[in-house]
């Protein structure tokens, strides 16, 4: 158990985390650095660790892909406390449609036939307020923003597509809330979604988990490691290739690395030793070189 005094109270409650990759290609370097500091986390909390395959975009997703990470994160030791969910899961998107009905009923979102070619041509590309189209014909399903930060850098956003796929947005939200996580840990690079995901949160009444993110690894031309770029898959055919990988991505969270591979004798020894390490460098467990974002009651004001 942990304490949260994030909103001037104390609350006690299970740390529950997960890691939420998207099957659009195996695990490269970016990837297993957000794995490993998700789950040293939630380990130095005593908390659970769940894995969430984020396939809600099926025209992108890889054939094969979620079996390639979920052997990827098995090879380094990286097991979920849980059973995996898939967003591409029946009962999954029974949960999203049966949210965004809600929000319909309630007139949160709206249908909307705008391509990101005529956003391009609005103001700093965000949404405009406009007459609802009389034809709800492949159209998108748009969320309503009153808050005025987040109206002013986002816009009215997406929850479904015109192609019947669910947003990010809205999956990510909605399954956060019914895993019960309390603390997500995810790369640099997704902490512009937080103050949407805090908004939709407050919306559906749901409770707003806390927030970190990861350094980002670079390529050689200085750009974000992604799978859009190229960037290739981790080695785990080896336990020495394991090893490396694992230690590449402790370097990159300020971990201490493991010189030798013979200073161990099993990956699991490996991930203890950083368990204990972080544990002993402060009371609160926090990993270093990881960065909190605005707090919940701040995001969105």
């Amino acid at each position: 158990m942990i304490v949260d005094s994030h909103y001037g109270f104390t609350t006690l409650y299970p740390y529950r985390g997960r890691f939420a990759p998207s099957p659009t290609g195996l695990l490269h370097t970016g990837s297993l650095v957000a794995a490993l500091a998700s789950w040293l986390d939630a380990k130095v909390h005593n908390g659970k660790w769940l894995i969430r395959i984020e396939d809600v975009d099926t025209p992108r997703t890889v054939k094969g892909a979620a079996h390639g990470i979920l052997q990827q994160l098995a090879q380094c030791g990286l097991h979920s406390d849980e059973a995996v969910l898939f967003q591409s899961s029946p009962i999954a998107q029974a949960r999203y449609q049966a949210v965004l009905d809600d929000l319909i009923a309630r007139q949160w979102v709206y249908p909307c036939h705008c391509s990101r070619k005529s956003l391009a041509n609005q103001p700093r590309g965000l949404h405009q307020p406009h007459t609802e189209p009389h034809s709800l014909i492949g159209c998108a399903w748009r969320l309503r923003v009153d808050e005025p930060e987040v109206a002013a850098t986002v816009g009215d956003f997406v929850l479904k597509r015109a192609d019947g796929c669910f947003t990010y947005q809205l999956a990510v939200v909605v399954d956060d809330a019914a895993q019960g996580i309390t603390h997500i840990v995810r790369g640099a690079d997704l902490a512009d979604n937080t103050a949407r995901q805090i908004y939709l949160q407050r919306l559906l009444g749901y409770a707003t988990p806390h927030y970190h993110h990861t350094p980002l690894v670079l390529g050689e031309d200085g750009q974000k490691l992604s799978k859009q770029n190229g960037a290739q898959a981790i080695d785990t055919r080896t336990p020495l290739a394991v090893f490396n990988a694992l230690n590449a991505s402790a370097q990159v969270l300020g971990l201490p690395v493991v010189e030798k591979f013979g200073e161990i004798s099993e990956i699991s020894e490996l991930l203890a030793y950083w368990i204990d390490w972080v544990q002993a460098q402060n009371q609160s467990g926090d990993l270093p070189n990881q960065p909190d974002s605005p707090a919940p009651e701040r995001a969105c004001q």
